[in-house]
């Protein structure tokens, strides 16, 4: 199955190389990785730059002139994509690349429109997985999405129906119930969570 991965990076610059190395060494399908640095102040520009005069082979670059928030990163990143189905993840190398496969897997055998992880072990300081249970047990609770961890950046879905979702800030936290809207079946399966190696969480 031919995919894009849609990565969203804000001051990842101690990350983002390794997470690739990773990508091209777990997949085994055609891929493009659509790279959307959302107005990084350090060093991943100049870092990606210079990685993207070397090997230019299935990465496509593109750079937010200032901070636009996660969500419009994934807008311009699947815009700009060139497959139907998108994978997206952070760029933190907290989501595991080979958690790829399953989540494509499910969604080429079965008729979902979106496939999810969840993070049912997840390697974050105590604060963050609790104020994260609070707003997935609230926000499930009201939209009844289904969802048990919808900020899983870990997903697998259309951009044919993505490119018919109203875009506002925060919509990444709610593709399960925009999907969901639109008539499409939503599925989650738990996926690989890893302590974060570098830099701090900068999409809370």
């Amino acid at each position: 199955m031919n995919f894009s991965l849609v990565i969203p990076i804000y001051n990842e610059e101690g990350s983002i190389l390794k997470l690739i190395e990773e990508i091209n060494n777990t997949q085994t399908n055609t891929y493009e990785i659509v790279i959307v640095n959302d107005g990084s102040t350090d060093k991943s520009d100049y870092i990606i730059n210079n990685f993207l005069k070397r090997y230019t082979n299935n990465i496509k670059y593109i750079k937010h002139k200032e901070n636009c928030g996660q969500s419009l990163a994934l807008v311009t990143g699947i815009k700009n994509s060139k497959y139907k189905t998108i994978v997206t993840m952070d760029g933190d190398g907290q989501n595991d690349p080979s958690d790829i496969a399953n989540l494509l897997n499910l969604y080429n055998k079965n008729n979902y429109g979106l496939i999810g992880g969840l993070r049912l072990k997840r390697k974050d300081k105590i604060n963050k997985i609790i104020a994260s249970k609070i707003a997935n047990y609230l926000r499930k609770k009201i939209l009844n999405d289904d969802c048990d961890d919808t900020g899983c950046s870990l997903k697998v879905f259309s951009k044919d129906v993505f490119m018919k979702l109203p875009v506002f800030d925060g919509m990444h936290r709610y593709l399960p119930a925009l999907f969901k809207s639109f008539g499409s079946k939503c599925y989650f399966i738990e996926v690989n969570h890893r302590k974060r190696i570098k830099g701090k969480s900068n999409y809370g």
